[in-house]
């Protein structure tokens, strides 16, 4: 009896496991009727395997690049500075976090098209060297679907390039400079004379001096204007930014006087001190070398905008750093196209004379940025023009590549 009820028990159980796997199965089936569409959705249902192989060797090649020569930039770097940071006593804590922290994506987001096409030519390369792209072409993969997985990393590297440079390192940079300032006696501009700029419609701004360490100016003027008649002149012999106040562009203002002119009436004010707001700030009146570097792209495309209203003349580096960040994300696509297609052959010669007419064409593309931008500055070179010239140039170049790329 006792070993009828554990046989019975056991088929019980049994019964009820089978129930349960039916049950799952039954799901299983409507799930996978009903949501695989979804599968669609998964960016990685479009990847091959040969898609996978060359992403994976692409990026892995790129990293390892940016890691070799920045280490070398790195060695050379402290060997040049270590007798600054001795002699002006630099923290280890700040020359690690505060300088080479920073020091690091900024210069590898700067020669991030080189990297990318030293990535290109060194494993496709070896690729064309072991016959598997030849091996490739023969089953039948044309070279446009050979340079898909190329495209795709292109389009990786290019997105995160772009988010370093417009949101992560301009906020770095900011430390950067002022670790560069403190430990490498590199003077930052913060003073100004002579300033004068619109701080809204007919309201013209003076600062005969303007002292940015105390945020305090000298021989202040500010004048109203309606219909191209001046309505209201104010002079003030200091004027004082309020750092710790609640609002910005509050100022505080000492030994003014105020003129309000209605037509052959003149009333006069004048007094020892007076709170008062002014649509400006110290940034608008002192620029210093590389100010365009520290403001992440949204607040970039605001400043410029703000200071073309006031009619501003040095707002062209700010306008071809904006245009610059955009311009460089597109090179990643370009130079991998030329890197691809002048190194996909096998060649009986080697790569050495490829891979240097390469080199070549990577270190122009970098001085021609440069070179352009400074026709921007000093030529009245339009700046979106300045910042696209490196690319439309290479455009040209890319495609006569691709079309002499074995097929």
């Amino acid at each position: 009896m006792k070993e009828f009820s554990q046989i019975r028990r056991h088929y019980k159980r049994y019964r009820r496991r089978r129930t349960v796997s039916r049950a799952m199965k039954s799901t299983g089936r409507f799930l996978r009727k009903w949501l695989g569409w979804m599968r669609y959705l998964n960016p990685f249902h479009y990847l091959k395997r040969l898609d996978r192989y060359i992403i994976k060797k692409f990026i892995g090649t790129y990293i390892y690049s940016i890691a070799l020569i920045i280490s070398i930039a790195i060695v050379f770097d402290v060997n040049e500075n270590l007798a600054k940071f001795t002699t002006n006593h630099a923290p280890l804590k700040a020359i690690v976090f505060d300088y080479y922290a920073n020091f690091v994506p900024y210069f590898a987001n700067l020669f991030s098209p080189l990297f990318v096409f030293i990535a290109v030519i060194f494993f496709t390369s070896k690729l064309a060297g072991n016959s598997e792209i030849i091996a490739m072409l023969a089953a039948g993969t044309s070279f446009k679907r050979l340079l898909r997985p190329y495209m795709i990393s292109a389009a990786l590297i290019a997105v995160l390039n772009f988010y370093l440079g417009s949101m992560v390192i301009p906020r770095g940079t900011v430390i950067r400079q002022n670790f560069e300032t403190l430990y490498k006696n590199k003077r930052k501009n913060t003073s100004a004379q002579n300033v004068q700029l619109q701080v809204g419609k007919g309201i013209i701004a003076y600062i005969q001096q303007y002292d940015d360490l105390s945020k305090t100016g000298y021989g202040f003027s500010l004048d109203k204007f309606e219909n191209k008649k001046l309505v209201s002149h104010m002079t003030a012999s200091v004027i004082h930014y309020d750092t710790i106040s609640d609002n910005r562009y509050h100022w505080r203002v000492n030994n003014y006087k105020i003129r309000t002119l209605k037509g052959l009436r003149e009333h006069f004010t004048a007094g020892a001190e007076l709170d008062t707001t002014i649509i400006m700030e110290p940034m608008d009146l002192v620029f210093s070398k590389g100010q365009q570097e520290t403001f992440t792209s949204p607040d970039l495309r605001r400043y410029i905008y703000k200071q073309q209203e006031r009619g501003s003349s040095n707002v062209v580096q700010y306008e071809v750093e904006y245009h610059k960040r955009i311009a460089m994300s597109f090179a990643s696509f370009i130079l991998t196209i030329i890197g691809v297609s002048l190194s996909a052959r096998k060649r009986k010669g080697g790569m050495g004379l490829y891979l240097g007419i390469g080199l070549a064409l990577s270190f122009t593309y970098i001085l021609l940025q440069t070179i352009s931008a400074t026709f921007a500055i000093n030529a009245g070179t339009p700046a979106m023009l300045a910042a696209w010239i490196p690319n439309l140039l290479y455009i040209f170049i890319a495609y006569f590549c691709y079309r002499q790329a074995p097929n």
